[in-house]
């Protein structure tokens, strides 16, 4: 077995993944793909947030086409099968699978990251083309040229190395070189299935990755059913859940108001899928997103309060929209210095989600996010942290707390202006509530002096 090429691995997460209790077919992408071999449209990138079932697609596409092991166990009962193109590529291409998401052991530089890539393509090629005569140190790119054959790569969470602690501009720029030398023009290219968190689009401002159509959640209709999870699906395993569980912990509408929310470019609803089925597989309702890496980032223009990004955030926490014009393009710059690249960055990350012109926080999963930013991150500073109180009490504060107010009008005094936001939370239907009042400086001498 190879390392990248003629690698069983992905057939193998794959046929575990058909084999659990919450799986959903979305094979037909397959017949999309087939469309676009013979279309000579080879280059094809996917670009979702995190956990948005990217890498079960990506092992789904390797096993398919690639010819390491015979996969007609798995996919003959898959709806795929009902294709008339369904046998002329299953098991029928050389697979050059790459997880950029993984790391050598110890790896600490660019140069040691990518010479593990590159090295292990080689040795591959050695191994199951040993007619071809390959140099030392040869590129991949030659040394696949050589062999006189055609490849089908899936290259999952191509910008993965981006959010590493090692990276730097410079190395950015060389992990595109590799990218464009490994792939644009190559005539052993039959199809580039490639997918990410980063739009590669206005990526740099040269061409190196021009020759791939881009396909993003929320601008691109064609290929939207295919990741995440519609509420028809989410019915259907529900029903599982109910069937295997011996007492359901919570209803089909928690579920909804867990993780529904996103909107894809057709404008319709989409669940986190990765959530919904670790709180089936669990019964349990809680949030499954790790906060880590870009996410981090994002915070950090919150905490800066770039153009009123803080009030817009309180705003969405109770449940409000806001205007936005989201370019997913955007999330790439070095810094985000508007309220629109910020937000752009944040659907892109998943945080938020993008319809009809508004941003929008989209299910009880990241409200809750964001509550405890409000709530813990005392640093914010721009809330006033009524701590835990319902929307009764907040009222109450306002009418008859005079120290309160006291302290809340000298931070107005100072500011111009302060957002009054009170967060309750009821811990027997675990539900939030939310109160958010706008006061300005003026109000200082009509009010409470």
């Amino acid at each position: 077995m190879g390392k990248f090429l003629n690698n069983s691995n992905a057939y193998l997460n794959y046929q575990r993944m058909v084999k659990s209790a919450f799986f959903v077919d979305k094979t037909r992408i397959i017949e999309e793909l087939l469309i676009s071999i013979e279309q000579d449209n080879r280059w094809l990138c996917f670009t979702r947030p995190r956990r948005f079932g990217k890498s079960v697609m990506a092992n789904m596409v390797a096993a398919y086409f690639g010819d390491a092991c015979d996969s007609h166990e798995i996919f003959d009962q898959l709806e795929i099968s009902k294709s008339a193109k369904y046998q002329q590529h299953l098991n029928q291409h050389h697979v050059i699978h790459i997880d950029f998401s993984r790391t050598p052991l110890d790896c600490n530089r660019y140069q040691q990251y990518i010479a593990a890539i590159r090295d292990g393509i080689q040795e591959d090629i050695a191994r199951y083309f040993p007619e071809t005569q390959l140099k030392q140190n040869e590129s991949p790119w030659d040394a696949l040229e050589k062999t006189g054959q055609t490849f089908l790569f899936v290259l999952d969470e191509w910008d993965a190395v981006f959010h590493m602690s090692f990276m730097n501009e410079q190395d950015k720029s060389e992990h595109m070189l590799f990218l464009k030398n490994l792939l644009k023009d190559r005539a052993y290219v039959d199809l580039a299935y490639m997918t990410g968190v980063l739009p590669i689009t206005k990526y740099s401002s040269g061409s190196e990755l021009n020759m791939f159509m881009e396909y993003s959640m929320i601008g691109s209709q064609r290929f939207s059913g295919y990741f995440g999870f519609s509420d028809q699906e989410v019915d259907q395993l529900y029903e599982i859940y109910q069937k295997n569980t011996e007492k359901a912990a919570f209803s089909r509408e928690e579920l909804r108001l867990w993780y529904d929310g996103y909107y894809n470019a057709l404008g319709q609803r989409l669940y986190n899928p990765r959530s919904v089925v670790c709180a089936l597989t669990n019964n349990q309702l809680e949030s499954y997103w790790t906060s880590s890496g870009p996410y981090d980032e994002v915070f950090h223009y919150i905490k800066n309060n770039t153009d009123d990004v803080r009030e817009d955030i309180a705003l969405m926490v109770s449940g409000e929209r806001v205007p936005a014009k989201v370019r997913e393009y955007a999330a790439t710059a070095r810094e985000l210095n508007t309220k629109n690249q910020i937000y752009s960055a944040m659907v892109v990350y998943g945080l938020l989600t993008y319809c009809d012109g508004e941003v929008l926080i989209p299910n009880k999963e990241l409200m809750d996010k964001f509550n405890e930013l409000l709530m813990e991150k005392q640093e914010l500073g721009y809330v006033h942290q009524l701590a835990r109180r319902s929307e009764t009490m907040l009222k109450a504060t306002l009418a008859g707390d005079t120290d309160t107010m006291a302290e809340i009008m000298d931070l107005a005094h100072n500011t111009g202006r302060i957002l009054l936001v009170g967060i309750g939370y009821d811990p027997k239907t675990k539900k939030h509530s939310c109160k958010v009042e706008v006061l300005r400086k003026e109000e200082r001498s009509e009010k409470y002096e």
